[in-house]
């Protein structure tokens, strides 16, 4: 029997950092609101706040001789030695970043050549045949890159794909602003490749753009310490309050429309693998999908975190969340053949999107 060609996860790979930033590590800095007034609570005050609310107790930090491309091709290097697969039968790399490289010490972001390029170079691949772009989409832009990726599988135009998602984010912070504490650094990738048999695969996806209302929820601003008014720096900044509400309303409307799209029952779902922003948001995202059902809410394990010791690494997050997953690196989660997994994320844009993929 032929079944059509479809994308199928054949490696994953994750580069970690080194460096670990715990809660504590913020205890000497002078956090100001948007006004530039200082923030009065004591500082373990703040600090236990902000764990109760995100859930992060400590995040990681790349050296001070990595940048998001060195990254990238540390979790591209191990999906590829860890599954023997040849760089050089690649058709695309697409990575998924929002700030390129950016240099310890720095915030000035360097995207020429593409982090693509870069990590092609590093990797010695030489087929010109493998072209490699980046994808600029906010924290969902690794799981776009996989949606893209599917496509040209799909058409016939490639048969094995590299999806990267990588970043630095603790070198776009103001570290003035609380906010910072949230962000990590990391990488994870995927290789796609196309099967022609019964297995699988992606099912569904949906992708949104709410950009007429919500396009500056995440923006690029200056500190907020009046001490930097005179800088030329700028900051990754964001509404939390607006953004928590906005990811509530469209988030579990998108995995519905997918899981509808694909046939799925959220029954049959056996793990939700979400963009770790905060703790409290995800849990609140994934009661509302169950509210959309009027299902009850199932047992603690359907969606694994990492944002307690990982933070929030945008793009990184699901794919080195999978990537743990499968090589057995994460506690008390599996995930077996025939397992229906959904992926969601939400992030600068506004974008969201979600998939449903069958192991």
């Amino acid at each position: 029997m032929n079944y059509p060609v479809k994308a199928v996860i054949a490696a994953t790979g994750s580069y970690i950092p080194t460096v670990k930033m715990s809660n504590e590590a913020f205890a000497d800095h002078h956090f100001y609101d948007r006004n530039g007034l200082p923030l009065l609570q004591e500082q373990a005050v703040i600090l236990e706040k902000f764990k109760s609310i995100s859930g992060i107790c400590e995040r990681r930090y790349a050296q001070p001789d990595q940048q998001a491309s060195d990254l990238g091709f540390l979790a591209a290097s191990n999906a590829l030695d860890s599954s023997g697969i040849d760089p050089e039968s690649l058709d695309y790399i697409i990575v998924a970043h929002n700030f390129g490289d950016v240099a310890f010490g720095s915030n000035r972001v360097s995207m020429v050549p593409s982090l693509a390029s870069r990590i092609k170079a590093l990797l010695q691949i030489r087929n010109p045949s493998c072209v490699a772009y980046d994808l600029a989409f906010g924290c969902p832009g690794w799981l776009e890159g996989v949606i893209q990726a599917s496509y040209y599988i799909r058409s016939g135009d490639a048969r094995r794909c590299m999806v990267i998602g990588t970043e630095t984010l603790s070198r776009v912070t103001d570290a003035h602003d609380r906010d910072c504490m949230l962000f990590g650094d990391g990488s994870g990738a995927v290789i796609l490749e196309a099967a022609d048999d019964h297995r699988g695969g992606i099912l569904a996806h949906c992708t949104q753009t709410h950009a007429h209302e919500y396009a500056h929820l995440l923006s690029m601003q200056p500190s907020n310490a009046p001490l930097q008014a005179d800088s030329q720096d700028i900051f990754m900044k964001m509404n939390g309050r607006k953004l928590y509400e906005f990811a509530l309303t469209t988030v579990p409307v998108a995995i519905k429309a997918t899981l509808d799209k694909a046939g799925v029952p959220l029954s049959a779902i056996n793990k939700v693998l979400i963009h770790q922003a905060n703790e409290k948001m995800d849990a609140a995202i994934l009661q509302r999908l169950f509210k959309l059902y009027d299902m009850p809410m199932p047992a603690d394990d359907l969606m694994p975190m990492t944002i307690s010791w990982l933070g929030n690494s945008s793009v990184a997050t699901i794919p080195t969340l999978l990537d743990l997953i499968l090589k057995g690196n994460f506690d008390n989660h599996q995930i077996h053949p025939g397992d229906n997994i959904v992926f969601a994320s939400v992030g600068a844009g506004m974008n969201v999107n979600a998939m449903v993929y069958q192991f």
